[in-house]
C-alpha cells in the first residue's frame, strides 16, 4: 500500500494565504515519524513536513493521512479536498479533529479521533474489508507498553539543521486539571508513562545527544521520572523539557536532573498574580514562590523560560507593566508571552462563547501571531493586542537581555543567548503578526 503522511504548514498571517516555510528546522518532530511506524508492514510510506518540503498534489497514493491541529486546518482542508478531488482516499486525524470532528468529515473519507495506535489498526482492516467508515473514535488509552520506534530513517534529512534536536515522549497525559488546558480531553486525565527502559532503548537508537522530551509535563511522576534520569546520566544527553514550577523547588530532583544532562526546562508560570493563578486553577504555581524558583534555576546554571498569559478576568492594564519589571528585575532567562485563548471543548470556551466574548468563534487558534482573541474584562482586545507586543519588544531588547542573562561562559548560558537573540528577531521583525481580530 502506498501511504503518504502529510503534516501541512499553516498560513504566515492572518487572512494571508501566503504559506509558512522554512529552510530547516532546529527540532526534529515525532509526529510523521511516529506514524509511520504505526503503518501496516511492507507499506511504501512518503512523509511530508510541508513546513520544509513542497507538496505534490500530482502523485498517486493509495491513502493519504493528514495530521492536523487547528491552526494549520484550513490549508489541511485544501490540501485534503485536493486529494480527494483526484479519487485518492483522505483519512484525517490529529487533536483539531476531537472537536472539530463534523468539520473535518467534510473534507475527508475517514475521520480518526484518538491515538493512533487504537484507531489505526480498525481503519487499516476496514479498508483491506472495503468498509472504511465515516468516523473512528478510540474509547480507550493506550497503556504506552513495546511501542514502536518511530521511523525517523524516513524522514528528510536535508530538512533539518547541523546540530538539531531530536524530540521523543516519555509519557502521555496530565496529572493536572488547569482551567485553560484542553489536552486533558484528547489525551486523558491520567498520566501514562513509558517503560524506562524502552525511553533509554529510543533515545539510543537516535543516536543523538540532544533531546527534547516532548510531553505535556515530563515530571508528572517524581519517583518514575527519578527513575528516567538516573538512566539518563551513562547516556552524557543535553535535553529539555516542560515540567512545572513547584517540581524545581524540589533539590533532590533539579540536582539528579542537571546531574542527567538537563539544559533548558520550560516552566508555565501563566501568572505573577496569584489570583489570576487560582481562577486558572494553577495548582503547580504559585505567585509567593516564583522568586524561589527561579534562584534554584540560576543556582544550578540551568536554562530557562518561563510561558506567561494575559487576558484572564483578573488581570489589569498594569499587569503587563509589573510582570515585565518581575521579570526583568529577577533576571529571567526567556519569557513566552501569551493572550489568553480559549479552547473548544473546556469549560471556559463555553463561558465566553455564551457571554459573546470570543471574537471569532469560527476561526478562533486558526492563524498565527499574537492576537488578541476574545474580549478580555477589564481592557480592549487592542490594549491586550498591543500590551503583549509592547513586553515582547521591550522584554527582548539589547539592554533588558544583557541585563538579565549571565556572561555566555557554560552552555546554559549560551543556550538562553541563543534562544534571546531567535526571540528579539522574531520580536522586532514582520513575523510577529501583532494585532487584534
Amino acid at each position: 500500500m502506498r501511504i503518504h503522511i502529510i503534516q501541512p504548514t499553516h498560513y504566515a498571517a492572518p487572512g494571508s494565504r501566503e504559506l509558512f516555510k522554512t529552510k530547516k528546522l532546529n527540532l526534529m518532530p515525532l509526529t510523521l515519524a511516529y506514524l509511520a511506524a504505526l503503518m501496516p508492514e511492507g507499506s511504501d510510506v512518503t512523509l511530508t513536513d510541508e513546513r520544509t518540503q513542497d507538496l505534490d498534489l500530482e502523485r498517486d497514493f493509495d491513502l493519504v493521512l493528514i495530521t492536523v491541529w487547528t491552526i494549520n486546518s484550513l490549508h489541511a482542508y485544501e490540501i485534503a479536498d485536493a486529494y480527494r478531488a483526484r479519487g485518492l482516499t483522505v483519512i484525517l486525524g490529529g487533536p483539531h479533529c476531537f472537536f472539530y470532528a463534523d468539520e473535518a468529515a467534510a473534507h475527508s473519507d475517514a475521520v480518526a479521533i484518538g491515538e493512533g495506535e487504537i484507531v489505526l489498526p480498525e481503519i487499516f482492516r476496514d479498508l483491506s474489508a472495503g468498509k472504511l467508515k465515516a468516523l473512528y473514535r478510540a474509547e480507550t488509552f493506550h497503556d504506552l507498553k513495546n511501542l514502536p520506534l518511530p521511523r525517523r530513517d524516513l524522514l528528510n534529512a536535508r530538512s533539518f539543521s547541523r546540530f538539531h534536536t531530536i524530540a521523543v515522549q516519555t509519557s502521555r497525559g496530565c496529572p493536572f486539571s488547569c482551567e485553560f488546558c484542553a489536552e486533558r480531553f484528547y489525551l486523558g486525565s491520567r498520566y501514562r508513562m513509558r517503560p524506562v527502559e524502552e525511553v533509554v532503548a529510543e533515545i539510543k537508537a537516535t543516536g543523538s545527544k540532544r533531546i527534547f522530551f516532548a510531553d505535556s509535563t515530563f515530571s508528572g511522576n517524581k519517583k518514575r521520572t527519578m527513575e528516567l534520569m538516573e538512566g539518563l546520566i551513562p547516556l552524557k544527553l543535553r535535553w529539555s523539557a516542560l515540567w512545572t514550577a513547584n517540581r524545581v523547588l524540589e533539590r533532590d530532583f533539579m540536582v539528579l536532573a542537571k546531574k542527567s544532562g538537563l539544559l533548558h526546562v520550560n516552566l508555565g508560570i501563566e501568572s505573577i498574580n496569584q489570583a489570576t493563578l487560582d481562577g486558572m486553577h494553577k495548582k503547580t504555581s504559585k505567585a509567593g514562590t516564583i522568586k524561589d524558583v527561579i534562584k534554584g534555576l540560576r543556582d544550578l546554571d540551568i536554562s530557562f523560560s518561563f510561558n506567561l498569559i494575559f487576558g484572564w478576568d483578573t488581570d489589569h492594564l498594569e499587569d503587563f507593566s509589573a510582570t515585565l519589571n518581575f521579570l526583568k528585575e529577577n533576571k529571567v532567562h526567556v519569557a513566552f508571552f501569551n493572550s489568553f485563548c480559549p479552547y473548544k471543548g473546556t469549560p471556559v470556551y463555553k463561558k465566553y462563547l455564551s457571554e459573546g466574548r470570543i471574537l471569532d468563534p469560527v476561526n478562533i487558534n486558526r492563524w498565527p501571531g499574537i492576537s488578541a482573541r476574545v474580549h478580555p474584562k477589564n481592557f480592549t482586545s487592542e490594549e491586550l493586542a498591543r500590551g503583549i507586543s509592547d513586553m515582547y519588544r521591550d522584554f527582548y531588547s539589547w539592554p533588558s537581555i544583557i541585563h538579565r542573562l549571565p556572561l555566555p561562559t557554560s552552555v546554559s548560558a549560551i543556550t538562553s543567548w541563543v534562544m534571546n537573540l531567535s526571540q528579539r528577531k522574531m520580536a522586532t521583525g514582520k513575523s510577529t503578526n501583532f494585532e487584534s481580530y
